[in-house]
């Protein structure tokens, strides 16, 4: 398909040069990540005339009639205006599940997971998984966190969190355990208050104890419950880049050759990355934003996991995919151009089904009309993205103005999120919290059960609430009630600083 290769390299080029900003602003736009009641349904999207959304079980149930909504190319008009017409015909799955999953209500972009709840992109095997997002591979009782992976367990307020076990409020820990208030951690255990520390135990403040006097320092130190969000918010933000060579940015881990990237772990010859993973060191990733590992040849992609490459300009790829071109939501495809929701299918064109030739040709003729209009290059527009800008990765990274994003036809939340709100609930605010939490006369903390029939406002007249498991998670670790509404939690781990 030496025509398509053209186009391929064209696109490549431009691709190649993107400016961080410009990657942010279009790519992570499209990731949702909070979550509303629409109609009757708990969708990561809320009511818009830019989107129709459907009930999970519909969705599964007419999957494999969607080659019969199709139309062909009308080359009267451009292609944006064209996919506007597809994607407005075809109903979208109001949250993302793959696989079996189990009490996932609230959670978008589950595969494969059980008990999440108020979180996104949980796969393979977690359990137990709140109010966070990017958990992956058998990763269990994880509150409040983010990029949590590879059997790591029991994980409270903390990110970027590697195969460690027991980690409370603290950031950037590999192969470590019973840690607290403390960044870039290497097989590490009982660590509070510490940076920049190798395969130490028994620390705090980088300060070597024994084993005694540390226990009893540390009970002495985490006994004022009230500065523990204070602590968290003075620990060090930044990464050492280990294992790194020629990188730019922080958070890049065993990695070579990479511009640009944030959170990224063995990868390389790579530029503008956002949360990205791969355990075999694979390369040409450009303008890649939640991906994972076994992807090749990935250019200016939102989200993409599995066995996938030469991907170009898309949205939601997954599992053995290959040479797909703006398209959207797809599964175990090859030769796809600007198809959505299609699964185990291949040349087709806005969801039409072609002989090979045909699509090639079709395809090419398609791309030339693109370049002739300088949009070959462009992802999907401004005006067309469904999602609360602010309620998306984009708005949590950068402090992008509300002005500036409805200027450019976005669109902007100003509302309270309720949708895990009941009606008719007693609501307190968190300068009451302290009346339900404290220590008993035997020093043991001591959480009064009748906060889970309450509401809590906090001080910025979000509203949010303490579940049960939460609740059980937060006695059992003598951890205090959360001061923050969960959506500004996810806020604090996404912030540049």
């Amino acid at each position: 398909m030496s025509n398509l290769k053209y186009w391929e390299d064209k696109i490549k080029q431009k691709r190649k040069n993107t400016p961080f900003l410009e990657f942010l602003l279009e790519i992570t736009s499209w990731l949702p990540i909070s979550f509303y009641r629409n109609n009757w349904n708990i969708s990561k999207y809320h009511k818009s005339d830019r989107i129709n959304i459907c009930s999970i079980e519909e969705y599964q149930k007419n999957r494999d009639d969607l080659l019969k909504k199709w139309f062909y190319y009308d080359y009267s008009k451009d292609f944006f205006s064209n996919y506007k017409k597809l994607f407005l015909s075809i109903d979208h799955e109001c949250l993302f599940q793959a696989w079996l999953n189990d009490n996932t209500k609230f959670a978008d972009t589950a595969v494969n997971v059980k008990n999440v709840y108020l979180s996104n992109t949980v796969t393979i095997w977690s359990e137990n998984v709140y109010y966070s997002v990017l958990v992956r591979i058998n990763s269990k009782n994880i509150f409040n966190s983010l990029f949590v992976v590879d059997n790591s367990e029991i994980v409270y307020f903390s990110k970027w969190i590697n195969k460690s076990f027991k980690i409370f409020y603290s950031s950037f820990i590999k192969n470590s355990s019973d840690i607290w208030f403390s960044t870039n951690l290497t097989w590490c255990s009982n660590c509070l208050f510490c940076d920049n520390l190798e395969n130490v135990s028994y620390y705090i403040k980088n300060k070597k104890y024994e084993k005694e006097e540390y226990f009893k320092t540390k009970e002495i130190l985490l006994s004022d419950k009230s500065k523990f969000l204070e602590y968290y918010n003075n620990l060090n933000n930044k990464w050492i880049n280990h294992n790194s060579t020629n990188v730019i940015w922080n958070n890049i881990i065993e990695s070579d050759n990479i511009e640009n990237g944030y959170f990224v772990f063995n990868t390389k010859n790579s530029k503008n990355l956002m949360y990205t993973w791969s355990t075999t060191g694979w390369e040409n990733w450009y303008d890649f934003a939640f991906g994972w590992e076994w992807n090749l040849d990935i250019y200016w992609v939102c989200s993409s996991w599995f066995w996938c490459s030469k991907v170009y300009l898309s949205r939601f790829i997954s599992s053995w995919s290959t040479n797909i071109y703006y398209s959207s939501n797809i599964e175990s495809c090859s030769y796809l151009f600007w198809c959505i929701w299609l699964k185990n299918k291949s040349y087709c064109i806005f969801n039409k089904q072609f002989e090979k030739e045909e699509w090639e040709k079709e395809v090419c003729k398609i791309f030339a009309q693109m370049d002739s209009d300088w949009i070959l290059w462009d992802f999907f527009p401004w005006d067309l993205n469904p999602s609360y800008f602010n309620d998306t990765v984009a708005g949590l990274l950068w402090e992008f103005s509300r002005e500036d994003v409805l200027n450019k036809w976005y669109l902007w939340r100003d509302e309270e999120i309720k949708v895990d709100i009941p009606e008719w609930v007693e609501v307190i605010t968190t300068k009451d919290l302290n009346n339900y939490q404290g220590f008993d006369s035997n020093w043991n903390w001591q959480i009064n059960p009748e906060i889970l029939k309450k509401v809590i406002k906090d001080e910025k007249w979000n509203i949010y609430r303490i579940v049960q498991m939460e609740y059980d998670f937060l006695m059992k670790h003598w951890l205090p009630l959360p001061e923050i509404h969960w959506l500004d939690r996810i806020k604090m781990w996404f912030k540049f600083k």
